[in-house]
């Protein structure tokens, strides 16, 4: 078990050439959204952007398309087929397969103010099994997952080609695993190698000390406050998730196959809560809103640059 200290994630952090190009730092896929929550797909977006990647593309149901765009000029939108209640219809994960041919997605974040629609469920469950791409699965796609048995879930994560981050709270940790939010937290550590070597995936178990392993190496955070308790810091997250395990793949030339997104994780979480205490300096952590994080990220990555 190691502690992450700004030292460890110094050596994390993937470096910029100065001949770069956009297209030499990924380029993040955010499937997200619903009606009436745009926001947690501008904020996993927004955050992916400020957290380095080249180009962002974010995946939402054709009628909030306007609405998301208003609100994030950098990124790019794809607008899908959606359901009556305004969520991702069971289309939307062959549109996203032609987009994907298409653009060349490196790493997708897929969750995020979703809804549990039982087609946006079909749609969920048809990108993990045909995406692939790196993801990193959060939120209503968490939700999703445990609604299925805990075979079908590890069959579908087993038959994937690339890896995946999942990300869980330790309610969503819960369901995931058939447990008590409380057994989830008598031993955090152990509770996220669990899941870990069950799924066949690198777990993030937000909350104090997040945990981030995968199943074998185990970190543990050291940075954030209360002030991240509170919606949308987890979209955040999710998308600086992404940002840098693209960022990482690209600087490494290999393929997905040979980052599992354990380096790439814990050095978002670091960075994630450094912006919240950098923040609360400014503010308090009452006050400390998921767009504070994500605007003070510069001054969290300059701390170790």
């Amino acid at each position: 078990m190691t502690r992450v200290t700004t030292a460890q994630a110094r050596k994390w952090l993937p470096g910029r050439g100065r001949d770069a190009h956009k297209g030499s730092f990924g380029h993040v896929l955010v499937v997200a959204g619903s009606k009436g929550m745009t926001g947690a797909a501008v904020l996993a977006a927004r955050a992916a952007l400020r957290a380095g990647a080249g180009l962002a593309t974010v995946a939402v149901p054709a009628s909030q398309q306007p609405i998301v765009a208003a609100q994030l000029p950098e990124a790019l939108t794809l607008p899908l087929p959606e359901t009556a209640a305004g969520s991702l219809s069971a289309e939307a994960a062959g549109r996203i397969q032609l987009a994907h041919r298409d653009r060349g997605y490196s790493v997708a974040v897929v969750g995020p103010g979703l809804s549990t629609h039982p087609d946006t469920a079909r749609a969920v469950i048809g990108l993990l099994g045909s995406l692939d791409v790196p993801l990193v699965v959060d939120a209503d796609a968490l939700n999703i997952l445990a609604r299925n048995s805990r075979d079908s879930v590890r069959r579908l994560i087993a038959r994937r080609k690339a890896p995946c981050v999942l990300t869980p709270h330790p309610g969503e940790a819960a369901r995931l695993a058939w447990l008590k939010g409380e057994d989830i937290q008598r031993d955090r550590e152990a509770s996220a190698a669990r899941l870990a070597n069950e799924f066949g995936a690198t777990v993030v178990l937000k909350g104090r000390a997040t945990v981030t392993t995968d199943g074998e190496r185990v970190y543990l955070n050291s940075t954030g406050n209360s002030g991240l308790a509170k919606g949308g810091t987890g979209d955040a997250l999710s998308g600086m998730i992404a940002a840098l395990w693209s960022q990482r793949l690209a600087a490494a030339s290999r393929n997905a196959s040979g980052d599992r997104g354990l380096e790439a994780a814990a050095l978002a979480v670091f960075l994630h809560g450094l912006s919240a205490d950098i923040a609360v300096q400014r503010t308090t952590e009452y006050c400390l809103l998921a767009s504070d994080v994500i605007e003070t990220l510069p001054l969290a990555f300059s701390r170790l640059t």
